[in-house]
């Protein structure tokens, strides 16, 4: 997998971008719309992305995403994409659930924008609650469903049928055979051929 980071210049406090230089093998870009030889930075990085990752993505990003705000690179590339968006929101626990957030994030996911939820712990302001970035092995596994899912078409054309949930089979009038099923496979399902742009009936 070819990887191309953008980091904003908070970014840079964390972490520095000659780390992701290294890890990327490629030049790292930070708030410069134009590069030294040229070409528009927001334009052919997302003209070359299959994908676009937005991890960790802080509230005030997700706000500007929201807004259609591209007051800098990262925002400016996210405005210019037209393909698949996925975000990994990382913060406060009271910013997470303030409800301008919560519509932000609303907004994004009507956008098409696929939001991570956050996870629950112990975060950096030392406070216990929701707002920590998902686990980086569930990012990467939203990554890889989501590029398989664009290029898939093999229901195209098809309506996909699905039952799920539990069962009862009556042996008489007072007794029958049953199971425990949550129903989660059958809206795993429902939600892969949904995702897959197909008609699904559920």
């Amino acid at each position: 997998m070819d990887v191309r980071v953008i980091m904003t210049q908070a970014a840079t406090r964390f972490v520095t971008p000659l780390t992701f230089e290294t890890l990327s093998g490629h030049q790292v870009h930070v708030g410069d719309l134009l590069r030294a030889d040229s070409t528009i930075a927001h334009i052919e990085e997302g003209n070359a992305a299959d994908i676009m990752v937005v991890a960790p993505a802080t509230a005030n990003t997700l706000a500007k995403m929201a807004a259609g705000m591209a007051d800098n690179l990262l925002t400016a590339t996210y405005l210019a994409y037209s393909g698949t968006v996925v975000v990994a929101p990382s913060m406060n626990t009271n910013m997470w659930n303030h409800a301008a957030t919560q519509k932000n994030v609303a907004a994004l996911r009507e956008h098409g924008v696929y939001v991570i939820e956050p996870g629950a712990g112990e975060l950096a302001c030392g406070v216990y609650g929701s707002g920590r970035m998902a686990d980086p092995e569930s990012i990467v596994a939203e990554v890889k469903y989501r590029l398989q899912v664009e290029r898939k078409t093999d229901l195209r054309g098809l309506r996909v049928v699905i039952t799920s949930g539990g069962t009862r089979e009556p042996i008489d009038a007072v007794r029958y055979i049953g199971n425990r099923s949550s129903g989660k496979m059958g809206a795993a399902l429902a939600r892969g051929a949904f995702d897959r742009g197909r008609r699904s009936t559920w």
